[in-house]
């Protein structure tokens, strides 16, 4: 009687596991489902924190022709140009104000995670909530001046005084040479208030100035493989964390410092490069909608016709995933209070120079277009 007892309380309790566990097997695939069937039919915005033409509208654009057809449910993707104060704007707006269910994906500045950090005027976000969906591109910044301006080296823009153009005032496009004069001893010029980095490509053409607080590799070569291949440009330094094979001669910038201190806060500001052209989501989105974005993000980098698309167009895509990026995110916005104290002395700003209203140029809509 007791061995049949314990029989069916072994049966029932069998019973009761096999039902608990139907239901978890069956919520696998019915996830999956979910999100295919959330995103079906429905638009995935893609904001773009900078105006159109320039590096981070093009990157981000070629990326959205093609990400739809990896999120589950393909969604149709647009990407719309948020412009403004070096893309915080469009940053404050993900972060406060748009949907939480990953319908809105964005690019945003390089340099987002470090204004965080040094608690740069107008950010209200935390980067660390945010999620990363992957950087398209991990490539190093330029500092760039005309051929025709006589300076080839960093040691000679240390005894001649050089006109820099730059768009918004917390840009990489400031940033790079304002450190330079303060920790290195250069005598650049600082004029902001471009409009886009193609603007600065024009005046620096133009003579209006010498050359260019930051541009990127990538964007170099696929917007003037002309000036690369004339040497109408010299190259007086690059931003990264390592050189960049094609400019094997060209000194990284954190290798320029005259002792360890100066070396350490130009490689704090270095590692804004490996945050690079990104790609990411508002705070609060479901884990798997996430997830579904990292994997369609992954996905589109390694689709054959999108790779086609890249070598027309002459672009370079060198990507991270999600959640690596989500890690650099996290540790630049965490770094040490001595460090951050150290880096905000080099970042004063001392000499900056407001291009005039009149001066800027015409035609194109308001806001970077880094």
């Amino acid at each position: 009687m007791i061995g049949h007892r314990m029989s069916c309380i072994f049966r029932c309790m069998a019973g009761l596991l096999l039902a608990a566990a139907l239901p978890l097997a069956m919520t696998a695939p019915a996830r999956a489902d979910d999100v295919a069937d959330f995103y079906r039919g429905k638009r995935i915005i893609l904001v773009v924190g900078y105006g159109t033409g320039g590096g981070y509208d093009l990157y981000a654009r070629m990326l959205g022709r093609f990400l739809g057809d990896h999120v589950p449910g393909k969604p149709t993707v647009i990407a719309q140009n948020m412009p403004g104060a070096g893309s915080r704007g469009a940053a404050n707006w993900l972060y406060n104000v748009a949907p939480k269910d990953g319908t809105v994906i964005a690019t945003l500045s390089q340099t987002t995670p470090t204004d965080q950090a040094l608690g740069q005027p107008g950010v209200h976000f935390d980067v660390r909530k945010f999620n990363w969906i992957g950087n398209l591109v991990v490539v190093n910044n330029l500092l760039y001046v005309s051929a025709a301006s006589g300076v080839a080296t960093i040691e000679q823009a240390k005894s001649k005084s050089l006109a820099i153009g730059a768009t918004g005032a917390s840009s990489p496009s400031v940033l790079y040479p304002q450190v330079s004069n303060n920790l290195l001893g250069t005598k650049f010029r600082i004029v902001s208030g471009y409009p886009s980095g193609g603007d600065i490509n024009i005046a620096v053409e133009r003579g209006e100035v010498d050359g260019r607080g930051s541009d990127s590799w990538a964007s170099m070569q696929t917007t003037h493989q002309d000036w690369l291949r004339d040497h109408k440009i010299n190259i007086l330094f690059q931003i990264g964390t390592k050189r960049e094979a094609g400019l094997p001669d060209v000194p990284l910038w954190s290798e320029l410092g005259a002792n360890d201190e100066q070396r350490q806060v130009l490689e704090v500001l270095s590692g804004d490069v490996a945050v690079g052209r990104p790609i990411l989501t508002a705070p609060g989105v479901p884990p798997d909608r996430v997830r579904a974005l990292r994997r369609a993000f992954d996905q589109t980098l390694a689709d054959p016709a999108f790779i086609e698309a890249v070598k027309q167009a002459h672009m370079e895509f060198n990507p991270i995933s999600g959640e690596e990026l989500q890690d650099v995110a996290g540790k630049i916005a965490g770094a040490s209070p001595n460090v951050i104290a150290m880096v905000k002395e080099a970042i004063t700003i001392k000499d900056v120079r407001q291009l005039p209203a009149d001066q800027k140029p015409k035609g194109g809509p308001p806001g970077e277009k880094e």
